[in-house]
């Protein structure tokens, strides 16, 4: 069994291959153009990321400012 991992399927069950190569052909398939996708992301899942680094961004900005003083808060 397992010396015949290589072997492809058309060659042990030539009727199955048949069979199935019969069942899909009789239903059509409708190619719809490939979307472009950046690194395979959606448009909302880009925009949730770029938002996340956009906060991520001000927080640590804001962070860095506080701890060299150049901004002080009115509590202080």
């Amino acid at each position: 069994m397992l010396d015949d991992l290589r072997t492809p399927q058309e060659e042990t069950y030539p009727q199955a291959a048949d069979q199935a190569r019969e069942y899909y052909s009789t239903y059509p398939v409708e190619e719809k153009p490939p979307t472009p996708r950046f690194l395979g992301m959606t448009p909302f899942q880009r925009f949730v990321i770029i938002f996340l680094i956009f906060m991520l961004t001000c927080v640590l900005g804001s962070f860095c400012l506080l701890v060299t003083e150049k901004v002080v808060p009115p509590i202080f």
